[in-house]
C-alpha cells in the first residue's frame, strides 16, 4: 500500500519545487540565446572568411598593380568586407543599367558575378582610349565597344583572381558574358546565400566600387580545400609583384629629361645690345678654367669641364650635385 504524505510534508515538497524552478530561471538568465537562421545556415565559418579575406587582399595588391601601368596613374584597392548574404538582398543592391560580367571556375559548378561600378567602367574606358579619366555622371547602358575596351580590363581580373587562390589550388576563372542587368544575371536562386566580396577603388582622388559575388551552394568542394589547408601559411602569403611605386618609379626611370649647360653669364646695356653686330666678342663672368653647371630646369645636377668628344662639344662631368638637392 503506497504511504500517504502528510500536510507537512506536501507543502515542503512543493517549496522545493518553487526553490528550484527559480534556480533554473536564475541558471537559464546568465546564458546568452543566439539567433539560428534557418533558410541561411552559416556555409562558411569565420576561420575560412578570414582566409578568404586574406585571398581577396592579394588579388586586389595584384590588380592595382595592374591598373597602374594601364591607367598611368597612382590606384590602391583595399577588400572593404567579405560577407554572406542572400542572393535576393544582393540582387536589390545592383543599379539598373548595371555593368556585370558573369564568370564560372572551371572544373567546379561554381559560378560568379564582377560587378563594375557604372562610373568605375566608364571612368577605365575614358582613360583607357586617352582621356583624363573622368568619365561620366550620366546613366547608362555600356555600349558594345564600351564591353571591349573593359574586356582587358576584366580578362586580367580573371587572370589574378586565379593567381591568388594558387596558395588553395589551381583554379581556372573564366570569363562568360556581360549583362546589363541583374535579372539576367541569375547564377543562384534567390532564397540561396552567396559571398560578396566588395572593393574600394581609389584611383587618383576618385572613389569607385567594385564587388564579386559568388554562388555558395556549389562552394563546398572548395571550402573543404580551405579546411585542409594550414590557415596561418595562407594568411601570411602575399602577392609579390611590382607595386603602384615600384612601377611608376620604373616609368619615371625611363622619362628623357632636357639638360643644359651653362657656359656663363654676362651683363650689357641696352645701348651695347642695340650695337651689337656680327663679330662682336661677349666677355664673360665666368674663367675658362672655372666649371660649368648642367641643369635641368631650375635645378642644378652636375659641374663639369667644356671640351671636345667625338667632333662634338662635350662637357666632362667633375662634381655631383643631385645629391645635394635630394637633401634639400
Amino acid at each position: 500500500m503506497p504511504e500517504i504524505l502528510s500536510q507537512q510534508e506536501i507543502d515542503q515538497l512543493l517549496n522545493n519545487i518553487k526553490s528550484g524552478a527559480e534556480q533554473n530561471l536564475d541558471a537559464n538568465l546568465d546564458k546568452e540565446a543566439v539567433l539560428f537562421d534557418f533558410r541561411l545556415p552559416n556555409r562558411i565559418s569565420k576561420n575560412q572568411l578570414r582566409v578568404l579575406r586574406s585571398i581577396f587582399e592579394n588579388f586586389a595588391e595584384s590588380f592595382s598593380s595592374f591598373l597602374v601601368t594601364k591607367l598611368q596613374t597612382v590606384v590602391n584597392i583595399n577588400v572593404t568586407s567579405v560577407d554572406q548574404i542572400y542572393y535576393s538582398e544582393y540582387v536589390l543592391s545592383v543599379a539598373n543599367p548595371a555593368c556585370l560580367f558573369t564568370f564560372d571556375i572551371s572544373k567546379t559548378d561554381v559560378k560568379g558575378i564582377l560587378e563594375l561600378n557604372n562610373d568605375l567602367a566608364l571612368a577605365l574606358v575614358d582613360k583607357l582610349l586617352g582621356g583624363n579619366g573622368l568619365g561620366t555622371k550620366q546613366t547608362k547602358v555600356i555600349t558594345p565597344i564600351e564591353q571591349r575596351v573593359l574586356r582587358v580590363v576584366v580578362e586580367r581580373v580573371m587572370q589574378d583572381l586565379r593567381k591568388a587562390w594558387q596558395t588553395v589550388d589551381n583554379f581556372e576563372f573564366s570569363l562568360e558574358r556581360f549583362e546589363p542587368d541583374i535579372d539576367f544575371a541569375q547564377i543562384t536562386s534567390q532564397s540561396e546565400s552567396v559571398l560578396l566580396i566588395s572593393f574600394e577603388i581609389l584611383v587618383g582622388e576618385q572613389s569607385f566600387l567594385m564587388n564579386i559575388c559568388f554562388a555558395t551552394f556549389a562552394f563546398d568542394n572548395i571550402l573543404a580545400k580551405l579546411s585542409t589547408q594550414k590557415l596561418s601559411s595562407i594568411r601570411a602569403t602575399k602577392y609579390f609583384g611590382v607595386t603602384a611605386k615600384e612601377v611608376l618609379e620604373s616609368h619615371l626611370a625611363k622619362t628623357f629629361l632636357p639638360l643644359q649647360v651653362e657656359f656663363g653669364k654676362s651683363k650689357l646695356s641696352i645701348n651695347e645690345l642695340m650695337e651689337m653686330k656680327v663679330g662682336d666678342i661677349i666677355q664673360l663672368e665666368t674663367k675658362v678654367s672655372d666649371d660649368q653647371h648642367v641643369r635641368t630646369g631650375t635645378h642644378n645636377l652636375f659641374s663639369g669641364r667644356i671640351g671636345v668628344a667625338n667632333n662634338h662639344k662635350a662637357i666632362k662631368i667633375t662634381r655631383k650635385e643631385i645629391d645635394e638637392l635630394k637633401s634639400h
